[in-house]
């Protein structure tokens, strides 16, 4: 009876035994590796580990060795003390181990700076003589063989930069020149293959980022599961700029191809989240402002308003629309122009777009000219088509790099829409209520939680704000919480459009002029003397009655009768 009881207890108990005996022999100082198999390894500042690859076989000539941690730099090296020229320090490091005939073993050393233990993983990967080297032809960085991805962010892009590649050589022989000359037989020949590979969205968790490293660390593998953004030739510079995404894990790697031997070679991979994960202020879990989310959630629920009654309550709708057209043209505005602190600059946008809106309100109340506002709900949707259409891969064409271009093809799109729909627009009205309303939840729902969509009309404010973000690739995710949004936001318009022709379809196109309305009372009143409201005092009168009133409420009431003695 007691057997079935202990027994599990006991499994348990040699499990984590295994596990700490696992633990100590890394933490002893020695880890056994094998080409091209990962191991994870806890690295603390106390003890070094010696990385060790064995039996290696005579026909592999170079050994690329990385190691990977989530946030916490971690050194490798040729030597137990380190120096410039023969170790690297990050998150994402790599070496390569150039072989001497008849050597079957390689070592390399592992330690961490920080206090506390480091979880990393590693793993090293053979090439043989027919192999280009990545990072062969460094002739920027420390290392004299550099296989390592340069990574630099901030919150608008990101930017990459490697080394030049090498062609392969035997064990013993000297290497290829690097600029002796530039024919095929020269590493001039080489072409390198960009990958972008992005992990799950809203995980920012250490599990999950070791665990997709893997899927990028491999040359096969790269290909699998990467999205190829770019080749580039030996003539171009090895460096690519991409748009950032701050809480978005992403993952880039190199593959340097040889077309004469048809053999490639990876470099090591780098992630980032475009944020930091250790900061105690603006930090990966605390992007999203608070003004960010005040602003955008009232703006969402003026929309939704917007998308569902917008054509009804005409003014709301041109408010609603000048509010964006100013708003956005103040922003940029005063980004460009001012070094005001975000929060500020939102307010002032904030208070531009109002008053934008309550002129184009104006507008519409003395001139009743249904064209020129029509024009401008036209251009809203105009510019969120046109947005859209430069979301999808179109966008990162490199005829596209050419400002001239990008903004002339950007306008055409964008003026198609109030032509095309110049003789119906009341058509035009409730679409633009309809698509821009809905898409103003979207937004909002950036606030909270990370969505690819927001970055429809942010990529596009970043281009002008910045004026090296045409150089930029701007690939994002889609993942499962983007398709769920995209439904959303379809189910929305496509209501909001649907209930508003039904109810519109037997009423008036626009309300009618409302200062020819306003004029003609006024004149019907003057003239008209049986008319009750012929006998409604000024607008001045009134007021000045209403102060009294309103005084009056406030004095002490006298008291009634005569409360004197009677004189005798």
């Amino acid at each position: 009876m007691w057997l079935p009881r202990v027994f599990p207890g006991a499994v348990l108990l040699l499990g984590l035994l295994c596990r700490r005996g696992a633990a100590a022999d890394s933490s002893a100082g020695l880890l056994e590796l094998s080409l091209g198999k990962f191991r994870n390894v806890l690295l603390n500042k106390t003890t070094p580990v010696e990385a060790v690859i064995r039996n290696i076989a005579t026909n592999v000539t170079v050994v690329i060795f990385q190691i990977h941690s989530h946030q916490k730099n971690v050194t490798i090296s040729f030597n137990k003390n380190t120096s410039t020229n023969s170790s690297g320090t990050g998150v994402d490091e790599g070496l390569v181990s150039i072989l001497r005939p008849q050597q079957s073993v390689c070592t390399w050393y592992l330690q961490t700076a920080d206090a506390s233990q480091v979880l990393s993983t590693a793993v090293s990967f053979a090439y043989t003589e027919r192999d280009p080297i990545p990072g062969g032809c460094n002739l920027e960085f420390n290392l004299e063989v550099d296989p390592n991805i340069y990574l630099e962010y901030n919150l608008v892009d990101t930017r990459i930069k490697f080394a030049p590649a090498n062609l392969g050589y035997a064990r013993g022989a000297s290497p290829p020149l690097c600029d002796s000359e530039t024919g095929q037989n020269s590493r001039w020949r080489l072409r390198y293959d960009v990958y972008q590979y992005f992990l799950p969205e809203n995980d920012l968790s250490e599990t999950v980022l070791l665990n997709q490293l893997r899927k990028m660390s491999e040359v096969q593998s790269i290909r699998a599961n990467g999205i190829r953004l770019v080749s580039l030739t030996t003539d171009e510079k090895t460096n690519v700029h991409f748009s950032s995404l701050p809480g978005q894990g992403v993952i880039y790697n190199v593959i340097v191809w040889d077309p004469l031997w048809n053999t490639s070679a990876a470099y090591v991979p780098v992630h980032t989240y475009a944020c930091s994960l250790t900061a105690v202020v603006d930090n990966c879990s605390s992007l999203r402002r608070l003004s960010t989310k005040i602003f955008f959630t009232t703006f969402a629920v003026l929309g939704l308003f917007i998308c569902f009654f917008g054509h009804r309550f005409w003014k709301t709708d041109l408010f609603y629309m000048g509010f964006i057209v100013s708003g956005f043209l103040s922003f940029v505005l005063f980004t460009r122009i001012t070094t005001v602190s975000y929060d500020v600059c939102l307010i002032l946008t904030a208070v531009a777009g109002l008053v934008g809106g309550l002129l184009l309100v104006a507008y519409w109340w003395r001139f009743g000219f249904v064209l020129l506002c029509m024009l401008i709900v036209g251009l809203v949707l105009g510019f969120l088509f046109s947005s859209v259409i430069f979301f999808t891969p179109l966008g990162d064409y490199k005829v596209f790099r050419d400002d001239a271009v990008f903004w002339v093809t950007f306008t055409c799109i964008a003026l198609m829409v109030p032509i095309v729909f110049v003789g119906c627009p009341r058509i035009l009205n409730i679409l633009a209520c309809g698509i821009v309303g809905s898409y103003s939840v979207v937004l909002a729902i950036a606030c909270y939680l990370y969505t690819s969509l927001a970055y429809i009309t942010l990529n596009l404010l970043r281009r002008i704000l910045n004026d090296d973000f045409n150089q930029a690739y701007t690939n994002v995710p889609f993942q499962t919480n983007d398709l769920i949004i995209l439904a959303v936001w379809g189910m929305l318009a496509v209501c909001g459009i649907t209930v508003q022709l039904r109810r519109e379809r037997r009423e008036v196109p626009f309300p009618p002029h409302p200062y020819r309305i306003w004029k003609r009372e006024r004149e019907r009143r003057i003239t008209n003397i049986l008319d009750p409201s012929h006998h409604i005092p000024p607008l001045r009168e009134r007021l000045h009655n209403k102060l009294l009133q309103i005084k009056e409420l406030f004095q002490k009431e006298q008291p009634a009768g005569e409360r004197t003695p009677l004189l005798l």
